[in-house]
Parts: C-alpha cells; structure tokens; sequence
C-alpha cells in the first residue's frame, strides 16, 4: 500500500501534465479560433459616410487600441510591432488597401487577423468599427496626398 499510494500521485500527476500540454498544443495551432470570413462579409457595404466628427473619435480608439502595433498614421511601425519583430501593411500605400472591400476591412477590425489578439467586436459599438473603417481608408488618401510627386524630366 505505501508504494501505491505514491506510484498513483505520480501517475495522476503526468496525466494532468500531459492533457494540460494536449491542450496548449491545440490552442496554439495556426487559425484554429480565428473566425472564417464569409463571402456576406465581403459584401458588406459600410453604412456610416465619413465625417470630421466620426474620424476623429476614431482616431481616438485607435490611438488606445490600434496604434501600439499598426503605427500612429497607420505606417505599421508601432512600438508593440517592432518588439514582437511583426511586418505590418502600410495602410499609408494605396494600393495596401485598394483590393480590400469595406467588408473586410470591417470584419478584420472586428474579428482579428493572424497574430492581431481579438478584435473590436465585443469592445466597439459597430458604429465605431465602421469609422475605424473610414479612419483607415483615410491613411491611405493622405499618404498619397503627402507623397512627393516625380518630377517631370526636362526637355
């Protein structure tokens, strides 16, 4: 009996470990929780026009949640991404986003993508999620903006 009792503790003990580990191993698998987007996604029209007032307070949720890993203008270059060795979308570079329904961009904002930890959907009414839509639409129109122009060669 006294060498049974600790024979049976190690056993449970290695069981526990191994189902635990079972465990993490599954939930670190590449995709396995992130959500699928579905064609209806894509589709999606974003209802809400952009707005002085509407960009602005979202500017505000991205300077708090976004901005840390996709950069203050949207660059890609924010402080958590550089610490995690992360190469993020340049939002600023047109054609980053010009294949990129309003869809996508709202349900990647909602649901996360990759590496992104969750998303807004549970944090953000869905009117906020669509000015985050507009919000980064917008990076893309002032970077063209402020990118120089090429000058055209002399004759």
């Amino acid at each position: 009996m006294r060498k049974t009792l600790p024979v049976l503790c190690a056993f449970l003990f290695a069981s526990f470990g191994i189902s635990y580990a079972g465990a993490a191993f599954l939930q670190d698998k590449p995709g396995s929780a992130e959500p699928k987007m579905t064609p209806e996604d894509v589709a999606k029209k974003n209802p809400i026009a952009a707005t002085a007032e509407g960009l602005a307070q979202a500017r505000k949720l991205y300077g708090y949640d976004c901005a840390m890993c996709h950069g203050k203008d949207g660059d890609g270059k924010g402080d958590l991404a550089a610490d995690m060795k992360l190469e993020l979308h340049d939002w600023r570079d047109p054609s980053t986003l010009e294949k990129m329904t309003d869809g996508e961009l709202f349900f990647i904002i909602s649901n996360g993508k990759g590496k992104m930890i969750g998303g807004e959907g549970d944090r953000s009414p869905e009117k906020m999620r669509w000015n985050l839509v507009n919000l980064v639409r917008s990076f893309a129109k002032k970077g063209a903006a402020e990118k120089p122009k090429s000058e055209s060669p002399q004759q």
